[in-house]
């Protein structure tokens, strides 16, 4: 029986995958044996009466009468699921607590319908093919709900991940371990963690599930001919999404939004929106088929578009009708731990999003695969510099073989896009320089990297607005290269 501290843990944590809450009894008790039904076709949770939206704990009244009407409708659960109401005395209020074991005789079934937890919601089957596949996998258990023998805790857990999740998930630093994984479910019954446990917060899990890990690879050009990186990211899952970001960030063009003239804070802004791969990353590291051993999550950055895959089509309990409506996860321990994390949001929302900001940046929509293996397509944004710099290295690469060419055509593809993008339009090349002359002004040690940065250039670009400018007499460099300083010639404007 949880205690008030448990209670505390929970309420503080908020509803999730494995928690729910009312402020008061709900006027229709049926509400209450819904939740409870889905907790039981899950892995199980608790229902906390008398804690608000806010996560207060705010008490609530449960008469005799309310509570011989829950635990009524609760009898009315088939099969018979031994699950009760209790009041616990927290801080001088009362909070009833109904706790929901994960049901060994799936599925139940409340009022002729089967309802199911879907990360922090619960949801009712409604057509046949969700119910069919609700069938299928009764008699079978959610990868993410195994129990590892092979894990030890005491040895195993990733500490800065366990307390990265405190934070975010605000848990009070002083919890006891041991509560958390118990309150969040992280164990089976003879306490193992769970295999959804080890991989969120195990230091390498990919030592006992061996293909657990995000790969990522960039391509030159728009095949898989010619592989320019290839990295392999194991660690815990939020780990893996961390470092695929930060290999996207290096890999991609990113401009800076600068206030105040250069001094004011600066904000990044990515060629595809950041936050679409966020989505995309944890849904492909929450929604795979774990049990496949044949394949890994995959991120492919090619010249024109990035894709994002993992094993596993389109779960069968949503049908493409459903498709960005409703969520269902092969994981949902995962996809919990994940939503307690604030990295997931409101259920089903994230194909519609990640939509809606590739049309705010003028991309195309992202297209998707779901057979098999589910991958989304990201388009990505090609200059007309780029473009003509890549179709000079294709020449010369047919040309003077592959080896020769690839180093010529990217030397001079490179050197044409600078001078195309420095050239294209009077306009663009003004400002250009007048920000490097106002950023010269502002710093005379300024370097040529810091100038590339906050202009928003390659270093190629700036070196040759800069010598326009020593050519024009409008700026000089005093001493030597690494530690002389930038003298302004001339007040007059830059060309």
């Amino acid at each position: 029986m949880l205690t008030a501290e448990d209670i505390k843990l929970i309420a503080a944590s908020g509803e999730g995958y494995n928690a729910e809450f009312k402020v008061s009894v709900p006027s229709k008790v049926r509400d209450l044996s819904e939740e409870v039904c889905a907790f039981a076709n899950a892995a199980g949770g608790v229902v906390l009466i008398g804690v608000d939206d806010s996560n207060n704990i705010v008490g609530a009244t449960i008469d005799n009468v309310k509570r011989s009407a829950i635990q009524g409708s609760l009898g009315d659960i088939n099969p018979a699921l031994h699950s009760t109401l209790s009041i616990v005395d927290v801080d001088g209020k009362n909070i009833g607590v109904i706790e929901v074991p994960s049901g060994p005789n799936k599925p139940y079934v409340f009022a002729g319908s089967i309802y199911v937890r879907i990360g922090p919601n619960s949801q009712k089957l409604t057509t046949p093919e969700q119910m069919r596949d609700f069938f299928q996998q009764a008699g079978k258990i959610y990868f993410d709900e195994a129990g590892c023998r092979e894990f030890d805790s005491t040895l195993d857990i990733d500490r800065e991940i366990l307390q990265s999740f405190k934070s975010s998930a605000h848990i009070t630093e002083s919890t006891p371990d041991m509560q958390i994984y118990k309150n969040l479910k992280l164990l089976t019954d003879d306490n193992l963690f769970k295999n959804g446990a080890v991989l969120f917060f195990g230091k390498q899990p990919e030592a006992i599930f061996e293909k657990a890990v995000v790969r990522c690879v960039s391509f030159k050009g728009t095949d898989k001919r010619h592989i320019m990186d290839d990295k392999v990211f194991g660690g815990s899952l939020h780990t893996q999404f961390g470092k695929a970001i930060q290999w996207l960030k290096e890999k991609l063009n990113i401009s800076y939004d600068i206030e105040g003239q250069g001094s004011g804070p600066r904000k990044e802004i990515w060629e595809i929106p950041e936050t679409v791969f966020k989505e995309a990353i944890i849904n492909s590291i929450s929604h795979r088929d774990y049990y496949d051993k044949g394949a890994v999550t995959m991120v492919e950055l090619y010249d024109d578009r990035v894709e994002i895959s993992n094993p596993g089509g389109l779960v069968s309990a949503i049908i493409i009708a459903d498709f960005g409506k409703r969520s269902h996860s092969r994981n949902p321990l995962i996809f919990g731990l994940f939503a307690r994390m604030q990295l997931v949001e409101q259920v089903g929302s994230g194909i519609n999003r990640m939509r809606d900001l590739m049309k705010d940046a003028g991309l195309p929509e992202p297209t998707y695969t779901t057979d098999g293996i589910f991958t989304v397509k990201l388009t990505r944004p090609v200059s007309e510099s780029n473009k003509l710099g890549d179709k000079l290295g294709d020449k010369l690469g047919d040309k003077l073989g592959d080896k020769l060419g690839d180093k010529l055509g990217d030397k001079l593809g490179d050197k044409l896009g600078d001078k195309l993008t420095a050239k294209s339009g009077g306009k663009n090349s003004d400002k250009a320089r007048s920000k490097i002359l106002e950023l010269i002004k502002g710093n005379n040690d300024i370097t040529i990297p810091e100038l590339a940065e906050m202009v928003g250039l390659s270093n190629k670009g700036v070196e040759y607005h800069i010598a326009k400018m020593k050519t024009e007499k409008i700026i000089d460099r005093v001493d030597s290269r690494k530690t002389g300083q930038w003298v302004i010639l001339s007040p007059k404007k830059t060309k």
